[in-house]
């Protein structure tokens, strides 16, 4: 990497004048630009293959869909195709009276020309010209001098001017950008732009647009939010003009330049869905709108349902949203460290006990539900790397059992060894199979097949929970009937499964119990842990309509358990 010393910042981006700036005493933006989706443009022709007709007007019927007011359609005097796709939403009144329509066109007579005939019936239209200002152009490419580029603009203005008054029927509204904004002297840009702006007299009921376009990012972004300041402070006309960003994304900051733009002064943002556009793309509209929203703001776009924008950009620009892609990705939701699981999980529960409606929940800076994703599946996701509170939040959530807190550490360790071993992630039916056939209702080789419980009348106060209980049970192959008494009913079927020739040797450690959710085939859970005479703890779950049944299951459940390791029926 020793060729890094060719490259040059200040060759690419010119030195700012000396002035002072207030962005940076801003701490949050306060209201949604006007947005401008270029998704059908500038996404379009960076696509291998190009959008047909139906896919374009689906995604356009999309756009609208969500919000968008302005949308750039093309450029109508490119090709053929950009021409037919403009005339048919035209022809065909497919474009809704409160959406305007914008069209890209140099400042090239013929090809402004054939813009303006492309528009021709369009009720609202912007009129977007551009041409490149940068030193690097003029240089290199056009080989012209600043006095000859800004002649190509005012020429271009001025002939826009001329044919919007051939279309009286439309209302339009005219858009410069000095394109390669970045690369530009601020102070050429600055003279480029009000001699157009100059050429056009915008006033407040028809204002004009400048868009300055990060048409390749060349700096850090507190350098372009300097460059936006200082232009929207030396605009002519600043109150009559719409101040307009284009950030693309080749450092990687594109979003951070259009925040950081906003602060600096403009009003308004052209870029695409999940930041499709050349090279690294243009800035991702789904990210900043969504990032206003979760600072509290309208981002007045309608992303409530984030799986269908993945699903309908995928399906038509054949481009796919990465999983980590900020919002729309499959894992941006998920966590797989257990200390994150448990932290998440005891976030919600906080929010569910204390019915605080701000979302204050850790590691998730949005409510998964506010885009249209689930909990279930997409928060907390089980791999070797999970923990004890992500492996428990899926059994309550999915299924409904609030597993112990004693209990959690040792289910989670299970539950991660499987996908340790498997080198899987473990979907949540993977989880409640394994738990299930670890833990609930096993009834081999000990099962007691009904058990008929009685309270054992007394005067005596410490005798209140005294059960009786007579019982059948089969204990390797063996059927016994059964009696015995005890404090509580738990105790009593252990004083009963003491009268068999086997031996029975542990002590009751915790016992819990609640209701499963309607939606189960079970209508209640118990949890019973035991403990050896070393020590040594085994969980049992049982499950049964009944509650007295179901502690009877769980007791089961965990002396089988404990029969695994002990080997006490043979």
């Amino acid at each position: 990497m020793k060729n890094y010393t060719k490259y040059s910042p200040g060759y690419f981006v010119p030195p700012m004048p000396v002035t002072e700036f207030d962005w940076y005493k801003k701490d949050h933006i306060e209201k949604a630009p006007v947005w401008c989706s270029v998704d059908l443009r500038d996404g379009n022709q960076a696509l291998i293959v190009p959008m047909n007709l139906d896919e374009k007007l689906e995604f356009f019927n999309y756009l609208v869909k969500i919000g968008f007011k302005e949308i750039e359609i093309g450029f109508p005097a490119a090709s053929q195709t950009e021409f037919e796709f403009t005339r048919y939403l035209i022809d065909n009144d497919l474009i809704p009276e409160d959406v305007t329509i914008q069209v890209l066109t140099q400042s090239r007579a013929h090809i402004i020309e054939r813009t303006f005939e492309a528009v021709q019936g369009a009720k609202n239209v912007i009129v977007h010209l551009y041409n490149s200002t940068s030193f690097a152009q003029r240089q290199q490419v056009f080989r012209r001098s600043e006095e000859e580029i800004i002649g190509i603009a005012e020429e271009g203005a001025r002939l826009m001017l001329k044919y919007r008054d051939m279309y009286p029927e439309t209302k339009f509204q005219f858009q410069y950008s000095p394109e390669s904004f970045t690369g530009t002297e601020m102070e050429f840009a600055r003279d480029i732009c009000n001699a157009v702006i100059d050429i056009w007299h915008p006033v407040m009921d028809n204002k004009i647009i400048i868009n300055l376009p990060a048409t390749v990012e060349m700096s850090l972004p507190h350098v372009f939010a300097n460059q936006i300041e200082y232009m929207s402070k030396v605009l002519h006309n600043r109150e009559d003009v719409i101040l307009s960003l284009h950030p693309h994304n080749d450092r990687g900051t594109g979003v951070a330049d259009a925040e950081l733009g906003l602060l600096a002064g403009a009003d308004r943002i052209e870029g695409t869905l999940f930041g499709n556009g050349e090279r690294t793309g243009n800035v991702d509209i789904v990210t900043l709108a969504i990032n206003m929203f979760t600072h509290g703001v309208d981002p007045e776009l309608d992303f409530s349902n984030i799986k269908e924008a993945v699903e309908i950009y995928e399906r038509v620009t054949g481009m796919s949203v990465g999983p980590r892609q900020p919002y729309g990705g499959k894992l941006v939701f998920a966590a797989f460290s257990g200390s994150h699981q448990d932290a998440i999980s005891k976030g919600m529960k906080w929010r569910e006990e204390t019915g605080d409606n701000r979302w204050t929940c850790p590691y998730l800076p949005l409510d998964p539900h506010d885009v249209g994703r689930t909990y279930d599946g997409d928060i907390i996701r089980i791999n070797s790397q999970s923990g004890k509170g992500g492996v428990a939040y899926i059994l309550e959530h999915s299924y409904g059992y609030i597993i112990p807190k004693t209990m959690m550490s040792e289910l989670g360790y299970f539950i991660t060894g499987i996908s340790d071993n498997a080198q899987v992630e473990l979907q949540p039916r993977e989880i409640y199979d394994a738990f299930k056939s670890e833990y609930i209702n096993r009834f081999s080789p000990i099962d007691i097949s009904d058990a008929t419980f009685n309270h054992l009348s007394t005067t005596k106060d410490e005798g209140a929970d005294s059960m009786s209980v007579k019982m059948r049970a089969v204990i390797n192959g063996e059927r016994f009937t059964l009696e015995g008494d005890g404090n509580g009913r738990l105790d009593a079927v252990s004083n009963a499964l003491r009268q068999t020739h086997y031996n029975f040797d542990y002590d009751f450690v915790t016992y819990s119990e609640h209701a499963i959710s309607e939606d189960s085939n079970s209508k209640a859970a118990a949890y019973v842990c035991i403990a050896d005479k070393t020590g040594k703890q085994y969980w049992g779950v049982g499950t049964h309509a009944d509650i007295i049944l179901a502690s009877v299951n769980a007791l089961v459940s965990a002396l089988n358990r404990m029969n695994e390791h002990l080997h006490f029926i043979k």
